[in-house]
């Protein structure tokens, strides 16, 4: 029994219909009149044979420096944990599971299967099993995307930009790259407004510090600011998605919120951004600040504990003679 296919369904359907090169049919023999025609025993194929066989189904073993990266690759980073796992398990059990490529020129590009090369790179193989296959640019990038979809979640930033590598390289609508890809148009819409946030932000979701929950919330807000403090205080404290959405309503409830149509500061974000920047002198000092500010005048207050204590508090401050 041959090995249970990993790639699911989206993945394995789409390569399963791309046409893989396949040899000429062999003309069929007809029996000679001289000599009756008599059953051949079977036989076992021999190894060419079956070699020969396998690459009929588009499936070679192939040079591992003939093989180049996929420019839509989605996923921007791989832990090296992880290729380092998979390359444990390929040298005890094998390759489970060929790459994907097609032919490029001389070459051939992957398509499926970077963390796998990656792990016969690691091991110092020369080649890797891999099955060749048909695609123009969009159905390669697609099924880049897929792969990383059905194998491992990719954070969501990296998801968002492979939606958006679809449809800005190929010319997609929202939803014909949804449809290549097996999701609804409302899942790629709203993964793609992830990329309106700021890289900051992006920064904490790649990261896996922020969920996409947290990121819908900060999208409610329209000052950038006011998104990245907000981000910081859901970390810091360990907010829950239907804290940061009590916190963004009531910032908006204030007169001049981020929302609001003036542009005016509202007064729960102002504090909020006083209470980051009073965090943030304690934390470089190593010591208890406060800060109180006014439309005209403000005061920040710094604790020390005796003269030594002041004295590394003026150092901090490069205020020492």
């Amino acid at each position: 029994m041959s090995p249970k296919s990993r790639l699911g369904r989206g993945l394995g359907g789409l390569i399963d219909g791309a046409a893989a090169p396949t040899p000429p049919a062999a003309p069929e023999e007809t029996p000679s009149k001289a000599s009756p025609a008599t059953p051949a025993p079977q036989k076992t194929a021999p190894p060419a044979k079956a070699k020969a066989a396998a690459e009929s189904d588009g499936l070679r073993e192939l040079s591992v420096k003939d093989i180049v990266p996929n420019p839509h690759q989605p996923r921007r980073e791989i832990d090296p944990r992880l290729i380092k796992e998979l390359a444990r398990s390929i040298r005890s059990e094998g390759l489970l599971q060929p790459i994907v490529v097609r032919a490029k020129g001389k070459r051939f590009e992957l398509i499926a299967g970077e963390r796998r090369l990656r792990a016969f790179k690691q091991l110092e193989r020369k080649k890797i099993p891999a099955r060749i296959i048909e695609a123009g640019d969009a159905s390669s990038a697609s099924l880049a995307l897929i792969e990383n979809l059905q194998r491992e979640n990719l954070n969501p930033v990296d998801e968002a930009l492979g939606y958006a590598s679809l449809i800005r390289d190929f010319g997609l609508t929202q939803e014909a790259a949804a449809e290549r890809v097996g999701k609804g148009r409302a899942t790629v819409a709203n993964a793609m407004r992830l990329l309106s946030l700021d890289s900051e932000i992006q920064g904490y979701l790649s990261r896996r510090l922020l969920s996409t929950g947290h990121a819908k919330v900060l999208l409610a807000l329209e000052d950038d600011e006011h998104r990245r403090l907000l981000a910081r205080r859901i970390i810091e404290s360990g907010m829950s998605v239907r804290q940061a959405e009590t916190e963004v309503a009531n910032l908006k409830k204030q007169p001049g919120s981020a929302s609001g149509k003036n542009g005016r500061t509202a007064p729960a974000a102002e504090e909020t951004a006083l209470r980051d920047l009073e965090k943030r002198i304690s934390e470089h000092l190593n010591a208890r600040a406060s800060l109180k500010h006014g439309a005209k005048k403000g005061k920040l207050t710094i604790e020390y504990l005796g003269n030594d204590d002041l004295d590394r508090i003026l150092e901090k401050l490069g205020l020492t003679s």
